[in-house]
Formats: C-alpha cells, sequence, structure tokens
C-alpha cells in the first residue's frame, strides 16, 4: 500500500479587523498559544476549548513552532491592545464601587420575611 502525502494547509483565518482565528471557530491563536506557553498539552487545549479538533491544535502549535518570532510578537501586540482597551473602558467608566453599589440595591429590593 502506498502512503499518499497531501500538504495540509495551517487552519487560521484572518479577520477584517486583523484578528487571527482558528479557521471555523471563534477561537483567536493567542487562546491556543497561551495555553501551550502554561505547559498545557494539545489533549489539554482540546480538553478546555472542545470546538477544536486535536488536529487543529497540532496544527496551530507546529505553524507557531515554525514562526514563533513572528507569533510572540503578535500575541504580544494583542495583548498591549487589549490591555489599553481595558484602561480606556476604566477610564471612561470607573469600576470603583460598582460592586458594593450592587449588594446594596439588591438589599433595597429583598423583601423583608
Amino acid at each position: 500500500m502506498r502512503l499518499t502525502v497531501e500538504p495540509q494547509p495551517v487552519p487560521l483565518t484572518t479577520t477584517p479587523a486583523g484578528v487571527v482565528r482558528i479557521t471555523g471557530t471563534r477561537v483567536p491563536l493567542e487562546t491556543v498559544v497561551r495555553a501551550f506557553y502554561q505547559g498545557a498539552t494539545p489533549e489539554e487545549i482540546v480538553q478546555d476549548v472542545p470546538t477544536l479538533s486535536l488536529a487543529q491544535v497540532y496544527a496551530v502549535l507546529a505553524y507557531y513552532l515554525a514562526h514563533r518570532e513572528q507569533v510572540d510578537a503578535y500575541v504580544a501586540a494583542r495583548a498591549e491592545a487589549r490591555d489599553q482597551a481595558r484602561r480606556a473602558h476604566e477610564e471612561r467608566f470607573d469600576p470603583t464601587g460598582i460592586r458594593d453599589g450592587l449588594l446594596a440595591r439588591q438589599r433595597r429590593q429583598e423583601p423583608v420575611a
């Protein structure tokens, strides 16, 4: 029996906004890379993100290992953009005291027995 070896495309798609996702899912590339950084095996990543197949995770990790510097730069840029968005949001909507305010409102609305 002869084995036919065919190249497989990397299952990554870039959205119009520039976000790289696992093709056919809403899972961003950095989710898989971050889990790998933290020591998760491909099997553990699939358990944590069941929308991914094991083949997809292995293919993405193979791509990552072959393009480590580029992917690390992309992940760092995405983290910085996320942090900037969080800071801008917190400046506009100060989260200080929100939990206390919500708990106080809940206490006012609870019926007294």
